[in-house]
């Protein structure tokens, strides 16, 4: 029997990758670490890494809609250094933040510190065994950009956010990679030299500033209806083309690359909305969901 394509369970080309593969690669540099060249950990440092973050990438804020999340409990896997938890937490947010690396949550850690932001509950946790570390408890967002295409199996992510993080009136806010996007062209053409048959392996290597990440999945808009089970999406957009010149970009120079110079905006936008790389899906739990947990917590008669 063939395998079945990775985006249509999210989880079988790299699910016998080890945990401390992906561990370790996110130690080593976590992601937006280098977005300012002033020392890690210092106010300026911080307001640099925000500035970058949200300015290449406009569409979080958007996403995450920060303030409508005031009062409110939310859960963020995968907070990497903090960018995003912090933009929660200032906007009146109660959040519980999970990472995997030690490295990030120190800087996420730091963060918090110096914005004097106390509301922030730090965690390290394998986001397929999560249930083990931060105690299950209802929220009012569960938020994940670019997280769960990382570990070997993003079903287990999914499935332990249905049984012990959400309710009914809860939502799924979850960015992961697009399968048909310019960016997995690129890296065929450009570092794959057209080898379809590598495509999977070469989307891993090459998808992250650092190359060498041991797992990225990418999906489909049916992939991840599929990964979402237990969830009804209620909106899904394609978003981010980075256009920007490498060699310039890593100098904190915004050049962008000829074939986007000109373009105008307005078709830049369009071509964003098609084939970009961030797949942003918000979803509610589904009314069979909430009888499945109904039927399994609900108490037998005697």
């Amino acid at each position: 029997m063939s395998e079945r394509r990775p985006e249509s369970i999210g989880g079988l080309r790299f699910a016998g990758v080890e945990i401390e593969r992906v561990k370790d690669y996110w130690n080593a540099r976590p992601c937006n670490v280098r977005h300012s060249p002033k020392p890690v950990g210092t106010r300026g440092y911080f307001e640099d890494v925000a500035r970058r973050k949200y300015f290449v990438e406009p569409h979080i804020p958007r996403f995450a809609e920060f303030a409508r999340w005031r009062g409110k409990r939310v859960l963020e896997i995968g907070c990497g250094i903090g960018t995003d938890t912090i933009s929660f937490a200032q906007a009146g947010a109660h959040v519980t933040a999970v990472d995997i690396s030690e490295r990030a949550l120190e800087i996420a850690r730091r963060r918090a510190e110096v914005y004097g932001v106390g509301t922030v509950e730090f965690h390290c946790a394998n986001a397929e065994e999560l249930s083990a570390v931060v105690a299950p408890r209802a929220y009012d967002l569960v938020y994940s950009f670019g997280v769960v295409h990382h570990t070997p199996r993003p079903e287990r992510v999914i499935e332990q956010i249905r049984q012990h993080y959400v309710r009914p009136g809860s939502t799924l806010k979850l960015m992961v990679y697009h399968r048909y996007a310019w960016k997995v062209l690129w890296i065929l053409l450009t570092c794959g030299h057209g080898a379809f048959w590598r495509l999977d392996d070469l989307i891993a290597r090459y998808s992250e500033a650092e190359s060498g990440c041991p797992i990225t999945y990418t999906y489909s808009r049916k992939g991840v209806a599929g990964l979402l089970k237990g969830f009804r999406i209620i909106d899904l957009r394609v978003e981010h083309i980075f256009p920007y010149r490498i060699a310039d970009y890593v100098r904190y120079r915004y050049v962008k690359t000829w074939y986007f110079r000109y373009m105008p905006s307005a078709m830049f936008r369009g071509l964003e909305a098609r084939v970009g790389w961030h797949l942003c899906v918000t979803a509610k739990v589904s009314a069979s969901n909430t009888l499945e947990r109904w039927r399994t917590r609900a108490p037998r008669n005697p």
